[in-house]
């Protein structure tokens, strides 16, 4: 099953269950996902929906996010705004590929470097693009950008 059918499957048990907090979250994943459809259509893209890899893509800027809107809602002292945010964050994460720990995105930023034969911080953009190829969703590329820098660096 991939994952828009198992996100379609999830909204109709949430429905059924009546469990209102998941079927919003749900609804606002399908309704990110549609737009992204018709935008893409717009563009002159691919009629058979958007890919496994897209939709990942699409669920990790939502979880960012929702990450944002909860500092700034801590910040401003609306914790119950925020615990919202922090719900909506664990129901989003359920659908998305479990993340590296910090070793495991160390052993895969040296490998990457490695499989590249990246040497310089010029190779920067390219294991970059490697490591979002191989690991889409499971890294937070935002902290592993300075990690790669480093590496390359030394």
């Amino acid at each position: 099953m991939g994952l828009r059918e198992r996100i379609t499957a999830d909204t109709k048990e949430a429905m059924k269950a009546k469990d209102t907090a998941r079927l919003s979250t749900l609804r606002l994943i399908s309704a990110a996902i549609k737009d992204r459809e018709i935008a893409a259509r717009g563009e002159g893209g691919d009629e058979t929906g958007l890919s496994d890899a897209q939709l990942t893509a699409i669920l990790s800027k939502m979880v960012k996010q929702r990450q944002e809107s909860a500092k700034a809602y801590e910040e401003g002292g609306r914790l119950e705004l925020a615990e919202r945010e922090q719900d909506e964050i664990r129901v989003i994460q359920s659908y998305l590929p479990r993340q590296m720990t910090e070793e495991e995105t160390r052993l895969a930023i040296d490998k990457v470097i490695a499989d590249l034969g990246a040497e310089t911080i010029r190779d920067m953009g390219r294991v970059m693009a490697e490591l979002r190829n191989r690991h889409a969703g499971q890294m937070d590329f935002g902290a592993v950008g300075p990690t790669v820098k480093d590496r390359l660096m030394a």
